[in-house]
């Protein structure tokens, strides 16, 4: 939405489309008119439960945070992290409000893997990445695709250039790799 509105030059961007199940492209073909927007692959990225070392609530996926009565650490409402939770959630036929903290919002993915960490719940959706930071345990959920969006009068200016650039770089794509539940073998690859 700020990219659309003029506010940045790039956004970075994980919406579902909950009837296709296509990641980012319904979205933007949405708020954009054709030529306006481009859209370009960053990664494919593993979403999942964090939880505590040794998984002492015996989490296995989705199902259990209701078998389990757990403490559940939320993403805020727009996120699309908070989406991928609802729609799996409605896929398993699960009402979201018998899920003990899930009005609990935090913003990020890290806030989330530290209120899981310090005891503040007992599991929240978030990325690998966030889990490995905080020595937290993962049970993935589902992949999903995070892609950049640019301005399609922005693609010949410099800074977009480097960018381009800097997403093929060898280091680069290593450092990605080492945060782990990044893949980025289309990395750069433009979709739309």
């Amino acid at each position: 939405m700020a990219l659309q509105r003029g506010e940045c030059h790039l956004a970075g961007t994980h919406l579902m489309d909950e009837e296709t199940g296509e990641y980012n492209l319904t979205w933007v073909r949405r708020f954009f008119r054709p030529g306006e927007a481009a859209v370009f692959r960053l990664a494919a990225r593993s979403q999942g439960l964090i939880v505590p070392r040794g998984n002492p609530r015996g989490l296995t996926g989705l199902a259990s945070l209701f078998e389990r009565q757990v403490q559940y650490v939320n993403r805020q409402r727009g996120s699309g992290t908070r989406q991928l939770l609802d729609y799996h959630l409605q896929r398993l036929d699960l009402n979201p409000a018998r899920l003990a903290g899930y009005d609990r919002e935090l913003h990020t993915h890290l806030a989330v893997a530290a209120a899981v960490k310090t005891g503040g719940g007992d599991t929240g959706l978030a990325i690998l990445a966030a889990a490995r930071a905080l020595d937290l345990e993962f049970l993935p959920v589902a992949e999903e695709q995070y892609d950049l969006v640019v301005r399609c009068d922005l693609l010949e200016d410099p800074v977009w250039v480097e960018i381009e650039e800097i997403i093929q770089d060898p280091e680069f794509r290593a450092r990605v790799a080492e945060l782990g539940g990044y893949d980025l073998r289309d990395a750069g690859r433009r979709l739309l």
